[in-house]
């Protein structure tokens, strides 16, 4: 056990959490003083929300590299420079400061100009990113997540907002928020700097219109005042249109023409866990997907239910040590929507792992499941993926949720070895 959990084993939660930022602020100010302040002289893009970063940073980059940039990215699926991205192996969207900011002197040194920088609500509460003069805050949405640690949705959505204060006090650069203007939350995060821009479908300065949705991605229009984008993104689902339209701000933020918009939006091919298609010659459709909230579960079944010829089964889990109430809720969402369902483990930690199942087995009989028909509970992952996949038929469409990229599953004797779309293609080809 490291230092960190001997020190909070000794120290009741509620004192814990009033403690532990003062400690991380306390070494993000002595390691930026130790590194010299590496992110100076950098212009940094901060994203934060609840779903969508991943993607939108991906998007940001690919449009900034393509446009001639040098831009660095820190996310939750990998970290780098170019085509050099390591993928990031811990449980962790914005690592500690020290790490992050090693990081961030390496890029300096290949002569990053941008970083695009993931940055959770956790890192922000902790001051993990203090000394960071970001340029550019944006928000891509604000649901029903981490409520374990933040301990109410209100002191979640504010620490998501101390990006927002953090890039206002910043003497230099842009000091621009772009805020997703269909978010109840939008009009908080719009008083906490000085140049807010909006994006939305239903509301925003800049608009999305004429959306299509294809299987493998998105077309519209976008507006802002006399300025029109022909915006065409290879992320599928309705979300992405959210995803891209804030990259959209990003660019014009920028100054980058409207080709240089649209030509890096369009080159972004894919994004590992989000939304991965796997193909090895079945007659069914495998997606594997990072959804792990009930926001993000709503959005993905409202946009695949429609176009699933077969049936729909999903696969999921719940994380130990985090939020419980969202349990129930994804269970009966994914009840409603999946013909079938398998629940099994998604990173139980110390937590028992047969009380996630049925606190999640609970809310999908609430939708009508029922165990043995059409509810399966099978703890171990690899078991259950091989199980689901078994059970498609020809059109049917299999969702493999809450893993996604990550390269590890935490069990309660500690870290092991995963990978969800190399495990979902060795079944397949055993099926073949």
């Amino acid at each position: 056990m490291n230092k960190r959990k001997v020190v909070k084993s000794l120290i009741p939660n509620k004192i814990f959490k009033h403690i532990e930022p003062y400690g991380h602020l306390i070494e993000a100010i002595l390691t930026n003083l130790r590194h010299g302040f590496p992110a100076r002289g950098i212009k940094v893009i901060g994203v934060t929300g609840t779903n969508g970063k991943t993607s939108t940073c991906y998007l940001i980059e690919k449009m900034l590299h393509e446009a001639g940039y040098k831009v660095g990215i820190i996310s939750t699926v990998g970290y780098g420079v170019g085509d050099q991205i390591k993928p990031q192996i811990k449980h962790m969207t914005t690592v500690g400061s020290g790490e992050l900011l090693n990081r961030i002197t390496q890029m300096k040194k290949q002569g990053v100009e941008w970083l695009v920088l993931e940055t959770t609500s956790h890192a922000l509460a902790q001051h993990r990113v203090w000394g960071i003069p970001y340029e550019i805050a944006v928000m891509t949405n604000i649901t029903h997540e981490h409520l374990d640690y933040h301990g109410s949705f209100e002191r979640y959505r504010d620490a998501k907002r101390m990006l927002f204060k953090q890039t206002n006090r910043y003497k230099k650069g842009l000091r621009v928020g772009v805020i997703n203007a269909d978010d109840p939350s939008a009009d908080l995060f719009a008083k906490d700097i000085n140049q807010p821009i909006t994006y939305g479908i239903l509301g925003g300065e800049m608009r999305a219109t004429n959306i299509r949705l294809k299987p493998d991605g998105i077309c519209y229009q976008a507006t802002h005042g006399n300025k029109n984008y022909s915006i065409t993104c290879q992320l599928p689902g309705s979300f992405n249109v959210a995803n891209s339209l804030a990259a959209v701000c990003v660019g014009e933020v920028l100054g980058l023409s409207s080709s240089q918009i649209e030509q890096g939006i369009a080159a972004l091919k894919g994004v590992e866990g989000r939304m991965t298609s796997i193909n090895e010659g079945q007659k069914f459709t495998v997606i594997v997907d990072f959804a792990h909230t009930p926001d993000s579960f709503e959005k993905l079944f409202k946009d695949i239910r429609p176009v699933v010829k077969g049936k729909l089964i999903v696969l999921f889990g719940s994380a130990g040590r985090r939020d419980e109430e969202k349990r129930e809720v994804q269970g009966r969402l994914a009840g409603e929507y999946a013909d079938k369902l398998v629940i099994t483990e998604e990173d139980d930690r110390d937590v028992d792992g047969k009380k996630i199942l049925d606190q999640i087995a609970k809310g999908a009989e609430s939708a009508g499941k029922k165990q043995g028909r059409d509810l399966f509970l099978i703890s171990d992952r690899s078991d259950a993926i091989k199980f689901a996949l078994t059970m498609a038929d020809k059109d049917d469409t299999v969702l493999l949720l809450g893993k996604g990229h990550e390269k590890t599953i935490e069990r309660s004797d500690g870290e092991h070895p995963w990978d969800e779309i190399g495990t979902a293609k060795k079944f397949l080809q055993d099926l073949a």
